[in-house]
C-alpha cells in the first residue's frame, strides 16, 4: 500500500484571514485536517465557485470563528505547495478586524482550539500561510504602513 497522498489535478485557490486584535494579539486556529494538520493557522479556507476572494474571507469567518470582519488590506500570497501531502494551494492573505461578534469554535470537527496569541509569541508549529501572513504582516508594519485597526 502506498502511504503517499494522491496528488489532485489542479491546484486550488484558498484565501486567509490575520484576524488582529489591539494591539498585539492575532487570533490562530489550531487544524485538525490537511493541509498541515496540527498547527497553527489564520482563519480561511477555499474559495467557492463564483466567490470573491473577500467574500470567501468574510464566510470563512464567520463560519470558523463565530465573527462578522471588515477587510483591511490584502498582505501576501503564499504558494503553498506540499508534496508530501499531495496537496497545492494558492493562498491570498488579507488583514481583517472583528466588526461584531465573540470568537468561538463553530467547526470542531475540523479545528481543535481557537486561541489568541500575542505577536511576539506566536506558537513554532504555524502553517506556511499563517507565518508567511504575520511575517508579511510585521514588516509592513516596521515600514510604517499601520494596521488600521
Amino acid at each position: 500500500m502506498n502511504d503517499t497522498p494522491e496528488p489532485n489535478s489542479a491546484p486550488r485557490v484558498g484565501v486567509g484571514l490575520l484576524i488582529l486584535h489591539p494591539p498585539d494579539q492575532v487570533l490562530l486556529t489550531l487544524r485538525k485536517r490537511a493541509p498541515e494538520a496540527g498547527r497553527w493557522s489564520i482563519v480561511g479556507g477555499k474559495v467557492d465557485f463564483l466567490e470573491t476572494l473577500d467574500q470567501c474571507a468574510i464566510r470563512e469567518a464567520r463560519e470558523e470563528a463565530g465573527v462578522e470582519v471588515e477587510i483591511l488590506r490584502i498582505l501576501c500570497v503564499t504558494e503553498h505547495v506540499l508534496p508530501g501531502e499531495g496537496q497545492h494551494w494558492v493562498a491570498p492573505a488579507y488583514l481583517g478586524r472583528i466588526v461584531k461578534g465573540e470568537v468561538r469554535n463553530c467547526e470542531p470537527d475540523k479545528t481543535q482550539e481557537l486561541k489568541w496569541f500575542a505577536l511576539t509569541g506566536v506558537p513554532p508549529n504555524l502553517t506556511m500561510t499563517a507565518r508567511n501572513a504575520i511575517a508579511a504582516y510585521l514588516a509592513s508594519e516596521a515600514r510604517g504602513f499601520g494596521s488600521g485597526i
